[in-house]
């Protein structure tokens, strides 16, 4: 079956590959319907190996040597390991993507994303850039019918951003600031208007971008190259500033920035990953009480099944997709695109598009 694999740095192949294997206990073979792209599937094409064992063998899955891509994916039930019966061949499920022990410290806590052996199909082992993937049967939640599969397979990205509400305990009527509109921070905008925040200021310097995050639920938006959030902020609460701050976007200056936003006593969360180290005023942390959070992946058992019941309710993918192309076309037609900056929206793949 044809899947995209990476070699290295801007060599992305389509090539044959095996099909996948049959399912083990408490394993389900799925046939991939959709699968997104993100930027960091752009930035392993661009730059990489940083994530995927391509030099090194992978100390979680035991992978080594070329991968195929794909953490975001959803399928159709093709078959179930012998005993499995949470799913039934036909039904349409989402995937979380990472892999857990279940018995670490921190599996049982309940802090599955962190565990210790914690892997994630597509970026540290095969994923789901191809016909069919054989995973674990737990990572696995189902679809609701009405629910287009473009629209379902924003399900893992979402999960992410809804773990970055939970760290943030934002509540019901809070004023957020979310700095960075792009993939993540759009969906965590959609999050915010679902958990009824009492007003949501986006912060970017694309139009495009801002109002994009308008539809989705944004307040108020603030471009930074010709704007000010700090004085949009101080109208807006009267000088109280922003009960929570999210920075999303990965800039060096970005901690800094929304630190100047968040008022005394509350919480500032970082989602964007710098590329290097950051500054910020540690003094003026700890004298207004700010707390600090930080949030990685999500746990797959409690944000999934709540990614996917929002995507009941709303079709974000009319919203955030660009556009879904075969896989075939994935280098020319999203991979270069992304890696370039040209993509203004949400990238999926069609992977049984084209032929076998």
């Amino acid at each position: 079956m044809k899947a995209a694999v990476l070699h290295a740095a801007g060599d992305v192949r389509i090539e044959e590959r095996p099909d996948a294997p049959a399912p083990e206990p408490g394993e389900v073979r799925l046939r991939v319907t959709r699968a997104g792209l993100c930027g960091t599937d752009a930035s392993e094409y661009a730059a990489g190996p940083i994530m995927t064992p391509l030099k090194s063998r992978h100390p979680g899955s035991g992978a080594l040597g070329p991968v195929v891509l794909g953490h975001e994916f959803i399928g159709v039930v093709e078959s179930t390991g012998p005993g499995s019966d949470r799913f039934t061949i036909g039904d349409r499920v989402a995937a979380g993507a990472g892999v857990w022990c279940g018995g670490c410290d921190w599996c049982r806590r309940g802090q599955t994303n962190l565990c210790r052996s914690y892997w994630t199909y597509g970026l540290s082992a095969d994923g789901a850039l191809t016909r069919q993937v054989t995973v674990p049967e737990v990572m696995l939640h189902p679809i609701a019918p009405h629910v287009s599969d473009d629209n379902a397979a924003l399900a893992q990205p979402l999960a992410v951003g809804l773990h970055a509400l939970d760290r943030s305990r934002v509540r019901p009527g809070d004023v957020v600031v979310v700095h960075g509109a792009g993939a993540i921070g759009s969906f965590i905008i959609a999050g915010l208007q679902a958990a009824r925040a009492g007003a949501i200021v986006a912060v970017d310097i694309d139009d495009g971008r801002l109002e994009t995050a308008a539809r989705l639920g944004a307040d108020v938006t603030v471009n930074a190259s010709s704007g000010d959030p700090l004085q949009v902020v101080r109208d807006l609460t009267g000088s109280a500033l922003a009960d929570v701050t999210i920075e999303a976007s990965g800039v060096r200056d970005g901690l800094s920035l929304v630190q100047r936003l968040t008022r005394r006593g509350g919480t500032i969360l970082l989602v964007g990953l710098p590329k290097g180290a950051v500054s910020f005023a540690a003094a003026d942390l700890i004298l207004r009480e700010i707390d600090v959070m930080t949030t990685v992946a999500h746990v797959c058992d409690r944000n999934l099944p709540a990614a996917l019941d929002l995507l009941a309710r709303r079709d974000l993918a009319s919203l955030l997709v660009e556009r879904v192309v075969p896989l075939d076309r994935i280098v020319e037609d999203a991979l270069i695109p992304m890696a370039e900056g040209a993509a203004r929206g949400k990238l999926l793949v069609d992977t049984q598009a084209g032929p076998s």
